[in-house]
């Protein structure tokens, strides 16, 4: 059976076409319009329907989809598989429990340590038994140099540098890198040094816009042998509740 799996985040709405496990078509919209979903989906026969979002409205195209299909919308209910332990589970973010869903799917009996970039920088954590309990919220990359900017009556505004190495700024353009590219760095580190602490075997998983960015980050730390980038975590992750879901 296809499934049309879609995440509505912050910025971007993700829709993809799986057939079982296997990933046959993604795209991602900044805009999405009924035309783009109906588009998307022309050429596959679609058996269900499951969305994530992050936010309140519906858009059309989401009334679109319900008057063919039967949809279902994400939340800790139909999150199977895992034991969470979030202490207010209706108020964690359909896409931070999605991602650890998919990343015990990818990496069974494996303690997994989530990192998302995108408009924030989440870090969850589910261990090899299964269980989650619970992360933390930073502000993304991108947020970190537009609050310098925002905040100040002087700073530039400026945009992330993935050729920026530097221990410290010489400059002023080169200290906000240093303060926001080597703050990211820094608190990478150390959110997975606390994270590991009782994990025998870890993978450090990331995901989102800015996983690549943070890979580079990382590329000379101890860490970087345990790193694993899926890009398409989330989404994996709603295909794997779905699928339980309807077992």
């Amino acid at each position: 059976m296809l499934t049309l799996v879609i995440d509505i985040g912050n910025t971007f709405t993700k829709v993809a076409v799986f057939d079982n496990d296997a990933l046959l078509k993604v795209e991602q919209y900044q805009q999405t319009s009924a035309t783009d979903i109906s588009t998307f989906i022309s050429n596959y026969k679609i058996g269900r329907v499951i969305i994530s979002s992050v936010k309140t409205d519906k858009q059309p195209w989401q009334t679109l989809l319900e008057d063919k299909f039967t949809v279902t919308y994400f939340n800790s209910s139909i999150a199977t598989g895992i034991t969470n332990n979030y202490k207010t589970p209706n108020t964690l973010g359909a896409d931070r429990l999605a991602a650890v869903i998919g990343a015990h799917e990818l990496y069974p009996g494996t303690t997994n340590i989530v990192i998302s970039g995108g408009t924030c920088i989440t870090y969850d954590f589910i261990d090899a038994g299964a269980n989650y309990f619970g992360g933390s919220i930073s502000p993304g990359l991108n947020m970190r140099y537009k609050a310098v900017n925002h905040y100040t009556a002087a700073l530039p505004l400026l945009e992330a540098d993935k050729n920026f190495t530097a221990a410290y700024g010489d400059d002023t353009a080169s200290a906000i890198k240093s303060g926001v590219q080597n703050g990211i760095k820094y608190e990478l580190e150390g959110f997975i040094k606390e994270y590991i602490k009782t994990a025998t075997r870890y993978n450090i998983i990331l995901s989102g816009g800015d996983s690549i960015f943070f890979d580079t980050l990382l590329k000379n730390s101890i860490f970087a042998p345990c790193i694993k980038i899926e890009p398409y975590l989330v989404l994996k992750g709603l295909n794997a509740a779905i699928q339980k879901h309807n077992d």
